[in-house]
């Protein structure tokens, strides 16, 4: 038999663990009989730990040792961390974040454990291997964060599997024909992904996928806080009083997907004051409505980078807690121009596919394959500035690519590889996951070489190995450890900023490239100039075509300086030829003469 993987939902508000049991995917029940149990955590003073219903039960008596959200941390700096975070969050002394001194990873490993401990107790088995999901845009260091939070569980984390591919899963399992697209709408406590997957005879490929890790219902939450707050004039309230505040609004907003109007009690929510007022499903609709645009543009985007239109879709399935809102169906339904697919349970789809991809793994299923992809584009930048890209976004994963780079400038000792996301056609314009020196040889410039290869894993954690190919000497570094100074809405908006700027942009790259070309070319041929063997006609036009590259260059126009720079390139194709002739004959006659 087998070793049994467990697939874990490890959720911003709730997690769910499953199993392939039988043949059958399963949902593992707590001892209350809930197949999903709230992402919560009390630590007491003495560092004890309480997790689930137990931790939400606490906060009546303890609302500042019980840690929600914690998600949200994940991967993350201190300083990137928002406002929307219900407790107070210090600095470690390597600037990354903590919770009643704990790392994100540390209480995450808690909820992580409680899902181990549920499934070894009903499966009456020790099982220490797991599928856990994780949002599609989730870069590499939220990744890693995930994948460290399961091995401090107890776990070896055998696949990092994103949400919407996992809800996919689950709804692909007795639902689709032999050739579907379906798009996965996947809008939780915390995050949000629009991911559009192909399915075809068992195979799963990931077409597009577009979305913001720092948008989700914790941030209607926070919308709905903020207007009780001005409402009563309260200023901004923090510490008991705003988590008092967030569990009511959290309250209101699940009542309100069910109810037409409901009432705001908070007595004595701060000691002192109290609230009480009426709040309409209306009302509501109004506050979120900026927040059901911002995935409105992530469901645009997906679908230009799928090349699709909505009527190119099979079926739009909805996953999530937040997808229970009426107005985000309603938003949705516009959008896509069908009626969204709602047969999945919104919390529980994404642990039965992490469950249906942990029994792929395990070989209790055999009929599916997975194909994901990486949401944006990894590179390096080169000479002038430029990005150069490796591996394109929506490249299927695992996946590698390589390339080889020389030296800039004769005597140069060493090259830095500054490894790039983004889809702007300029380096600075771009997020920098990390850098590193390559060291070689001194000698000419275009003497060295440096192979460059980028490794995505399954997990879409990034390798990058740097080979000096005189010694071959291998500098390798893991990038998966490198926690991002990178806001997710900037995330959200780097690839409509590329559609924005490609004009621009374009225009930027080509006349770098054409400088680049220029600023060798002209020493070169004032040198060749120099040896007296371009003829009087052909001399005439050389000079020619090297005022009209000085001019364009001062210009800082793309497009002349390109066609200047052909010009001149052109213009020297017959005397350089005669310079080789010239050099091979002196050669020659050395040699002869040495003899």
């Amino acid at each position: 038999m087998s070793e049994p993987i467990l697939g874990i939902d490890l959720g911003t508000t709730n997690s769910a663990v499953g199993i392939v049991d039988s043949g059958f995917p399963i949902l593992l029940a707590n001892e209350d009989g809930r197949r999903i149990t709230p992402s919560a955590v009390w630590i007491g003073k003495s560092g004890e730990v309480e997790v689930g219903s137990k931790a939400l039960r606490r906060r009546a008596v303890e609302p500042e040792r019980v840690v929600t959200s914690i998600k949200r941390l994940m991967g993350r700096r201190a300083s990137e961390v928002g406002g929307n975070f219900p407790l107070t969050v210090s600095t470690g002394d390597d600037g990354l974040p903590l919770v009643l001194g704990r790392s994100p990873e540390e209480i995450s490993a808690e909820i992580l454990k409680e899902m181990k401990r549920i499934a070894e107790w009903r499966m009456e088995m020790p099982i220490r291997k797991a599928v856990i999901t994780v949002p599609a845009y989730f870069h590499d260091a939220q990744r890693a964060a995930t994948k460290r939070a399961g091995e401090l569980a107890g776990l070896e984390v055998v696949r990092i599997l994103n949400e919407p591919t996992a809800a996919a899963l689950a709804y692909g399992l007795d639902k689709l024909s032999d050739h579907s697209r379906v798009a996965v709408y996947d809008l939780g406590g915390g995050t949000f992904d629009l991911t559009i997957l192909e399915m075809q005879d068992g195979v799963f490929q990931v077409l597009a996928t577009h979305g913001d890790t720092r948008l989700g219902g914790d941030d209607l939450d926070a919308l709905l806080v903020r207007r009780i707050e001005e409402r009563h004039s309260l200023g901004e309230t923090s510490g008991a009083a705003r988590i008092r505040l967030m569990e009511e609004a959290e309250r209101a907003k699940r009542t309100l997907s069910e109810a037409d109007e409901t009432k705001i009690l908070l007595p004595f929510f701060d000691g002192d004051r109290s609230i009480e007022e009426r709040l309409s499903r209306a009302e509501l609709e109004t506050i979120a409505a900026p927040w059901i645009g911002r995935t409105l543009r992530h469901c645009r985007q997906a679908l230009a980078d799928a090349d699709l239109k909505p009527a190119d879709l099979d079926a739009v399935v909805l996953v999530g807690g937040s997808t229970r809102i009426p107005a985000v169906r309603r938003e949705v339904a516009a959008l896509f121009e069908r009626e969204p697919d709602v047969s999945q349970h919104p919390d529980e789809a994404i642990a039965l596919g992490a469950a249906i991809q942990s029994g792929v793994m395990s070989g209790a299923l055999r009929k599916m394959v997975l194909l994901d992809v990486t949401p944006l584009s990894l590179g390096i930048e080169t000479f002038g500035g430029l990005m150069n890209v490796l591996i394109p976004r929506n490249t299927t994963i695992p996946c590698k690519a390589g390339e080889m780079f020389t030296n800039a400038a004769d005597g140069q000792t060493s090259m830095r590889v500054r490894v790039l996301q983004g889809e702007r056609e300029m380096a600075r314009d771009n997020w920098e996951l990390g850098n590193f020196e390559v060291a070689f040889e001194p000698g000419p410039k275009g003497r060295a070489r440096v192979g460059v290869q980028f490794k995505i894993d399954a997990d879409g954690i990034l390798e990058v190995l740097a080979r000096d190919t005189a010694t071959n000497n291998d500098t390798i570094v893991k990038l998966g450890n490198a926690a991002v100074n990178v806001d997710d809405e900037d995330v959200g908006r780097m690839v409509g900023e590329s559609v924005e700027h490609a004009f621009d942009d374009m225009s930027e790259r080509i006349f770098t490239e054409a400088r680049l070309k220029a600023e060798e070319l002209l020493p070169a041929v004032d040198a060749a100039l120099s040896q007296g063997l371009a003829l009087d006609d052909e001399r005439s036009e050389i000079e020619s075509a090297v005022a009209d590259v000085k001019t364009a260059l001062a210009s800082g126009s793309a497009h002349p300086l390109k066609v200047a720079v052909q010009r001149l390139d052109h213009a020297t194709e017959a005397l350089a030829a005669r310079l080789v002739e010239k050099a091979m004959d002196d050669a020659l006659e050395r040699k002869l003469s040495g003899d």
